[in-house]
């Protein structure tokens, strides 16, 4: 017997008839993030030959610069999506505010958050970049969804998933039942899966982090990175080897394929900032994959997906992969806390210190 490969939209299907009260309304978001992903990897294949390279001389809300490709996967997304009647709006690192569904579509029951395009500054480099997303329920009522209703927990997202642009185009997945990996079949423009249930082993010989902050980091971070460079004649035992990409879907992508731990984790260089990635649209859906495949995803302290986010473009440090590593930063933080917060009530003589830390 001849078993037909399972395309995405096989795989969405049979997952909706688990669920026999579900009316389609997911599956078909999912679609639709599906097609918006194919066009960016597209105009990402065009590169140059599609003016597609390049600054676009604008900057978004966090204050960075655009490229063309941040503005243009951008629009993609909203185009893609917004019609299909199952989104009340939308939020994207790439605009200052909410985008509530225009008056022509009607509006649905889900939420859509996402970074249009991650690790954006490889892209004239010819390096590997993806994209984000999430999905969340709206609040009932809400048809013109404010900031406020997009501003919860990482325990809420109801799916959640990245495409990632690299010598093959894949889109990565979680409905909170494991983590599927399809790769793009670019003669049939179909996603196949072809990486069923990704699992993250829970040790690892290999660390992820961006070694010029190094002066400004934690204790914490300072300890385990020293033990892991001191190898096998160190307390760890062995040899490891350190990474660094700067783009987080690809370092994602990398730890749920062989395994690995990722730290971006806050630090004194600036510290009206705890961070600098993005909760709402970057830590939580990556944080609900790693721990669908098995892992832990922190901010070096709690876990990511407890947070209640308090804007939508809040920063925090992040830190995930390999659970007893991340536990291990979470236990050496706990060990040293050394840090000072620009804030009169976390200072260095607060209530809430700990005298015997």
């Amino acid at each position: 017997m001849i078993h037909a490969p399972r395309t995405l939209t096989r795989f969405l299907i049979e997952e909706q008839r688990r669920h026999p009260s579900a009316s389609g309304n997911l599956t078909a978001i999912i679609n639709d993030v599906r097609l918006a992903c194919k066009r960016i990897a597209t105009l990402i294949g065009k590169g140059a030959l599609d003016d597609a390279l390049g600054k676009s001389g604008s900057v978004n809300v966090q204050g960075e610069e655009q490229i063309k490709l941040d503005v243009m996967a951008n629009d993609i997304f909203l185009r893609t999506t917004e019609w299909g009647g199952q989104l009340a709006g939308m939020v994207s690192e790439e605009m200052a505010e909410p985008y509530v569904v225009p008056d022509p579509y009607p509006r649905g029951k889900y939420l859509l958050v996402f970074d249009p395009l991650d690790g954006s500054s490889n892209v004239d480099v010819n390096l590997a970049v993806g994209s984000i997303f999430s999905v969340l329920r709206c609040p009932d009522g809400v048809s013109e969804p404010s900031e406020r209703d997009f501003l919860q927990p990482g325990t809420a997202q109801v799916c959640a998933g990245y495409a990632i642009y690299g010598p093959s185009t894949m889109l990565v997945l979680t409905t909170g039942r494991g983590v599927h990996g399809f790769t793009l079949d670019r003669e049939i423009g179909e996603f196949m899966l072809t990486h069923p249930d990704l699992r993250i082993p829970p040790s690892t010989s290999e660390f992820a982090i961006n070694a010029s902050n190094q002066r400004h980091w934690e204790t914490a971070i300072k300890r385990y990175v020293s033990e892991c460079q001191q190898g096998a004649s160190g307390p760890r035992g062995r040899d490891f080897n350190m990474r660094w990409i700067a783009s987080l879907v690809a370092e994602a992508h990398r730890i749920l394929i062989r395994g690995g731990v990722f730290m971006y984790p806050r630090d004194r260089k600036d510290l009206t900032r705890s961070g600098r990635l993005r909760l709402l649209y970057e830590a939580n859906p990556i944080g609900f994959i790693v721990e669908q495949a098995g892992g832990r995803a922190s901010t070096g302290r709690e876990r990511v997906l407890d947070i209640v986010p308090e804007s939508l473009h809040q920063r925090i440090g992040f830190v995930f992969g390999a659970r007893e590593e991340v536990e291990r930063i979470e236990r050496y933080h706990r060990e040293h806390n050394d840090f000072e917060y620009d804030a009169p009530l976390f200072g260095s003589r607060s209530l809430f210190r700990d005298p015997a830390a």
